[in-house]
């Protein structure tokens, strides 16, 4: 395998015992060597197939029982709350639009300010509301939305979507040197892929198109050699359409892009077919590109046949005049915001290391710490080796430096790290796509064994943490309210009720399933405002009852229930949502050794007392 560094190529070898060689050469040719007949994965005894027949056999099973967790875990639901960009960048917007259901609409869906492509909306959450609102109307199912079916369903069609993951490392596996079955194992047991992967995040969609980016740039004939590369077109469509979803997807695509085009160099032989492999890609990435633009624009101005029979009669330059004003390109607009220092100062800053030294580790735990590890020792080889090729430029045919694992997949990994890096705002889930390239390093080294006890429990603690702990109040709390607001009662007496949220994450509307033209539900978000705001909102509620029926529900964590009891408001129906954890307001660790814990792990549903 090789690669390249500066003036120099980098070819990586297997050794008969499967030990990495990373050889430094000038001038070689940047092409991938064809693969021996006694790869580990054909059986040849390759250290990754160490452990036996017995082991072996074993990890399909384990896969197949660590699938069967995350297709359970979708539909039991998982109640951990990760970040608000979960609802608000996808499901929410298609309820509202779709379902006609009340929701809040973030600032990048809005027609002033689009910075998020439509398109993958609609194909996902889109589809998945369509569905169910077709069930209902031909009474196949005759109550198919509700909080339940709002939640899962679309996180149904990301954890089916998730299992593109699993395909990919199957494929890649050999192609880099990995057991194919170990490295599924290490996926599949992995809290990013149980907890991230089952959510409706972009983040997600972005970790699988660049999946299938590393599958069409990493493609093998079936004696294991190089095929040479024949998915210019794919490769196109595919890139373009992760620019759309997310601008940061280049980083991403950079090293197989790089990678691709280094294979159709050193596979061709005429220019010619060179500039058709590129032409393809290209004309590929235009047209997909100008189908993100029409179905954005035609979303967010909707442009009708009024607009376009009025632009036929116009002469060209008013047509492009009037085009230039309506055509709406989502990621120039998401990139001018986000280069602006100013507008990520709002959403967090953090120091450019937080991605290498916390993000990372909270994420893969001591496979990141391996990997920075092996990348600091071939590193470290790679600059000793450029001292010793210098003096002996002219005169050596190349010199050998032994190398843990595989340097590209180590740049498949850092690189898009490093990009990444070079912004102030940095989150954890802005990483989850590189978890590929790290499984497959991890496992192609075979250094993972002896740290699987280690690896089995973080995965443990990480999916019970972010996948029932982490605001996993808030999610019961809306199927309750929704079960409240729409109880027999409710209907036949008509009521007005206010949901009023303090110090949890912004609450998705769509939950509740409320249509738009039912005003009887109010729901305001009072965020982490300070004990002054908060009881003032609350005493102002409290002493203006418009009606008989009218109700006030306060929602707020057990960490900060003493704030909301010195507002000099009486409460009733004291209702106890466990477990819920908030970060922004922890627990205090004395009061989790009493005997009143589970109120410093819960969140409160708190119903204003009107008679007192």
């Amino acid at each position: 395998m090789i690669t390249t560094y500066g003036a120099f190529n980098v070819a990586v070898e297997r050794s008969s015992a499967g030990q990495g060689v990373l050889r430094v050469r000038a001038g070689l040719p940047l092409r991938r060597p064809g693969r021996r007949e006694s790869a580990p994965w054909r059986g040849g005894g390759g250290s990754c197939c160490r452990g036996g027949a017995g082991a072996g056999m074993r990890a399909p099973g384990l896969w197949a029982l660590l699938a069967a967790l995350r297709a359970g875990w979708c539909l039991l639901p998982q109640a951990g709350y990760l970040h608000p960009d979960e609802f608000f960048q996808s499901p929410e917007v298609m309820a509202g639009d779709i379902l006609n259901l009340q929701v809040y609409y973030p600032w990048e869906f809005l027609s002033s300010s689009p910075c998020r492509t439509v398109v993958f909306p609609l194909m996902t959450s889109g589809v998945t509301y369509w569905v169910i609102k077709s069930l209902q109307q031909l009474d196949i199912c005759s109550s198919c939305i509700n909080s339940y079916t709002l939640l899962v369903s679309p996180r149904l069609l990301f954890t089916i979507f998730s299992f593109i993951l699993d395909y990919s490392v199957y494929r890649l596996a050999p192609f880099w040197d990995a057991d194919p079955w170990k490295a599924l194992v290490l996926l599949a047991g992995s809290y990013v892929t149980l907890v991230f992967y089952t959510r409706t995040f972009t983040n997600a969609l972005e970790g699988l198109l660049f999946a299938l980016l590393m599958v069409l740039v990493s493609s093998t004939r079936s004696d294991g050699s190089s095929a040479e590369p024949t998915s210019s077109p794919l490769i196109g469509i595919i890139t373009t359409a992760g620019f759309f979803n997310r601008p940061t997807f280049l980083a991403f695509a950079l090293m197989p892009l790089l990678y691709w085009a280094g294979l159709v160099v050193g596979s061709q032989k005429s220019i010619k077919t060179v500039i058709n492999h590129f032409l393809k890609l290209v004309l590929c990435a235009c047209f997909t590109a100008i189908v993100f633009v029409t179905a954005d624009t035609f979303y967010f101005t909707s442009m009708g046949l009024d607009d376009l029979y009025g632009i036929k009669k116009s002469s060209l330059f008013d047509v492009v005049a009037r085009l230039h004003e309506k055509v709406i390109v989502t990621p120039l607009n998401f990139l001018s915001y986000n280069l602006n220092p100013h507008n990520l100062a709002l959403h967090g800053s953090h120091p450019r290391v937080t991605h290498f030294t916390v993000n990372g580790i909270m994420l893969f735990g001591i496979l990141h710490v391996l990997a920075i590890r092996a990348g600091f020792k071939m590193l470290k080889k790679y600059i000793h080796q450029l001292i010793r090729v210098r003096s002996h430029y002219w005169g050596s045919s190349g010199l050998l430096v032994h190398s843990e694992g595989n340097p590209t997949l180590l740049l498949f990994y850092f690189v898009p790290l490093a990009f990444l890096s070079l912004f102030s705002h940095q989150e954890p889930r802005f990483l989850i796509p590189l978890i590929l390239p790290l499984v497959l390093f991890s496992t192609s080294q075979n250094s993972t064994m002896k740290w699987k006890h280690i690896i089995i429990i973080f995965n443990v603690l990480g999916a019970l943490l972010f996948g029932c702990l982490h605001q996993g109040g808030l999610i019961p709390s809306l199927f309750h309210l929704e079960q409240l607001v729409h109880s027999p009662e409710s209907s036949s007496h008509p009521r007005h009720y206010t949901l009023l949220f303090a110090h949890t994450y912004m609450p998705p509307r769509s939950l509740l399933n409320i249509q738009k033209r039912d005003m009887h539900i109010e729901v305001i978000d009072m965020a982490g405002s300070e004990e002054k705001i908060l009881c003032q909102t609350v005493g102002q509620r409290a002493n203006n009852f418009t009606c008989n029926d009218c109700h006030i529900f306060v929602i707020i964590p057990g960490t900060v229930k003493a704030t909301i009891t010195k507002c000099g408001v009486s409460f009733k129906n004291e209702t106890l949502i466990f477990p819920h954890l908030s970060m922004e307001d922890p627990p205090q660790i004395p009061f989790l050794f009493s005997a009143n814990w589970r109120s410093q792990l819960g969140l409160y549903i708190l119903q204003v007392d009107k008679d007192k």
